[in-house]
C-alpha cells in the first residue's frame, strides 16, 4: 500500500469517480452535502461486503437467524429505547467563522478561519478563548411525517440505527424461529443520522448503511460472548483481506461508555486521516429488553425450561457500518507500484482486493475482435458466470492497457482468449492481479482453476 500520505485520500475520492465506485449525490445540481451514490462498481463492492459478513454471522452459523425491520417505526419506540430524550451530539458554534461543530471533535480539528491570525490553530483553542457558543443538545434524529396531516400527532423518525427494530421483535423470533439463548439476530439496512460534522468521504454520512447482531445470552454470560465476538469480528475484517498491522482493538474507558453498557471497544483501522472506528463490539445488558418491556407493556424475557427459570437475556452487540467496511477495504487494498525499468518504468496502481470482495472476479479478454476470439470468450464468460462469479467482458484497446485497467478496479483474474485457444492447444492465458504471472490453463480447467486460486487467495507482501 502506498505510504499514508495527506493527499492518499484524495487520490482513492479521484480513483472512486473515475473508475465507478462511488459519486457525490445530485452531482449535476451541485452535489447534496454527505450524501453518495454507489456506481457500478461501488454497489458490487457493498454487496460482496454484506454477503460475506451475512455469510460469517448467519449461514455458516446456526445459532444467529436473520430479521429486515422497517424503517419508520412506532414513535413510542424511540421513546423507550431513549433516542428521543438522549440521542444528541453537543454542539457549538464559532462566533468568527460561523462555523458548526460537535464538541467532542474539537480537539482533533483545525480552525477553519482563513484569517492569518488563526492559522495553524486548533479549534479547540478559539474554545478556550471565548470564540465559541456554549454546547448545546442537537438531537441527530430524521423527523417526518405519516399520513395526510403534518402535526405532532402524525410525527415519526428514520430510525438512526437498526437495533431497536431486532429488540421489538425478540418474543416474535423466539417463538417463530424456536431459538433459545445463546442466540443472535442480524439485520442489514439503511439508517439515518443528521450527523452535524460529516465527512472524510463516506466514513461519516447521514444516510448509511448498517450490519448489526444482537446476540442475547444468559446474563452470566455476558462476559464470556463480550471476548467472543470481540476476537471474531477482528478476524473478519483479516480474513477477508484487511492487513492486521492497520487494525486495532480499542477499549472505551469508563467515561465514554453509553449509560447502559458495561464494555464496549472498538476495531480501529489506521486511516490516511488517522485511527478511526471501524466497528463497535457493546456489552448492552439488559437494558433494551428492559425499556421495551416497560415501554410496551409486553415482556420480552425468555423461560428456560430446563431449570424452570425466567429470565431477562443480556445482549452483546457486534455493529458496523457497511459503507465504512467498504470503503476500509478499498484504501486497505490501495497500492501503487513501481515496475519495469528504464524508459519502460511506469507506476500500476492496483486493489488488492479479496477475490470475494472485489467487485468484479474475472476479466474475460479476447485478444483480437476476430478469428473466432470473441465468440470462444463468451463461452469463458458464460461459464464463469454459471458458478457464480462476477465478470466483465472487454475486447477494446492493446491487452496491456486492459491489464492495467482491471488491476486499477481490483480484478484478481483475467483471462485471455487467443489464438492458441481457437486454432491451437485449446489452452488460454490466466493472469493473476497480485503478482501479474500468467499461467496457460486448458479452456475447460479454467473454471476449477479459478476455483482453486480463490480458496487459496492470500493477501501478498
Amino acid at each position: 500500500m502506498a505510504e499514508q500520505t495527506s493527499d492518499l485520500m484524495d487520490r482513492i475520492v479521484s480513483l472512486c469517480k473515475r473508475r465507478g465506485f462511488v459519486f457525490q449525490s445530485s452531482e449535476i445540481y451541485g452535489g447534496f452535502s454527505s450524501c453518495y451514490d454507489y456506481g457500478p462498481l461501488g454497489v458490487e463492492l457493498k454487496r460482496n461486503v454484506k454477503d460475506a459478513w451475512w455469510r460469517a454471522m448467519v449461514v455458516q452459523r446456526d445459532d444467529v437467524v436473520g430479521l429486515d425491520s422497517a424503517i419508520i417505526q412506532h414513535p413510542e419506540v424511540w421513546q423507550s429505547s431513549g433516542h428521543l430524550a438522549g440521542f444528541a451530539d453537543m454542539l457549538v458554534d464559532c462566533k468568527t467563522c460561523k462555523g458548526r461543530f460537535r464538541e467532542d471533535h474539537l480537539p482533533d480539528l483545525d480552525c477553519p478561519n482563513k484569517d492569518k491570525q488563526f492559522k495553524g490553530r486548533k479549534a479547540a483553542q478559539c474554545q478556550q478563548d471565548g470564540l465559541m457558543t456554549d454546547a448545546r443538545a442537537f438531537n441527530l434524529m430524521f423527523k417526518t411525517f405519516a399520513g395526510p396531516m403534518e402535526d405532532t400527532s402524525s410525527t415519526v423518525y428514520l430510525r438512526p440505527e437498526t437495533a431497536q427494530g431486532i429488540f421489538t421483535n425478540f418474543n416474535n423470533v423466539v417463538t417463530s424461529a424456536r431459538m433459545a439463548p445463546p442466540f443472535g439476530i442480524a439485520q442489514i439496512g439503511k439508517s439515518f443520522r443528521n450527523e452535524i460534522t460529516p465527512g472524510n468521504f463516506v466514513f461519516r454520512t447521514r444516510e448509511f448503511e448498517q450490519m448489526e447482531m444482537e446476540f442475547f445470552c444468559p446474563p452470566e454470560d455476558d462476559e464470556k460472548w463480550y471476548e467472543y465476538w470481540c476476537d471474531a469480528r477482528f478476524n473478519w475484517y483479516v480474513q477477508n483481506g484487511v492487513r492486521k498491522e492497520n487494525l486495532r482493538m480499542r477499549p472505551h474507558a469508563s467515561d465514554e461508555l453509553a449509560h447502559y453498557s458495561s464494555g464496549c471497544t472498538d476495531v480501529e483501522y489506521l486511516y490516511p486521516f488517522g485511527w478511526g472506528e471501524l466497528e463497535g463490539i457493546a456489552k448492552r445488558g439488559s437494558y433494551d429488553l428492559d425499556a421495551h418491556s416497560k415501554g410496551s407493556g409486553k415482556e420480552l424475557s425468555y423461560f428456560d425450561e430446563a431449570n424452570k427459570n425466567r429470565y431477562v437475556p443480556h445482549v452483546v452487540e457486534p455493529a458496523a457500518g457497511c459503507d465504512r467496511a467498504a470503503m476500509t477495504f478499498l484504501i486497505d487494498a490501495y497500492n501503487e507500484q513501481e515496475i519495469g525499468d528504464g524508459e519502460k518504468k511506469e507506476v500500476r496502481t492496483v486493489l488488492h482486493f479479496h477475490p470475494r470482495i472485489a467487485p468484479i472476479t474475472v476479466a474475460v479478454l479476447p485478444l483480437v475482435k476476430k478469428a473466432g476470439m470473441p465468440e470462444r470468450a463468451r463461452e469463458m464468460q458464460n461459464s464463469l458466470m454459471e458458478v457464480g462469479m462476477r465478470t466483465f467482458y472487454d475486447q477494446k484497446g492493446a491487452i496491456g492497457r486492459r491489464y492495467r485497467r482491471m488491476d486499477e478496479v481490483g480484478t484478481p483474474y483475467c483471462v485471455t482468449i487467443d489464438g492458441d485457444t481457437v486454432e491451437g492447444d485449446g489452452t488460454v492465458t490466466v493472469r493473476d492481479r497480485d503478482s501479474m504471472a500468467q499461467d496457460r490453463v486448458a479452456f475447460d480447467e479454467v473454471v476449477p482453476f479459478l476455483l482453486q486460486k480463490q480458496r487459496e487467495w492470500k493477501r501478498p507482501e
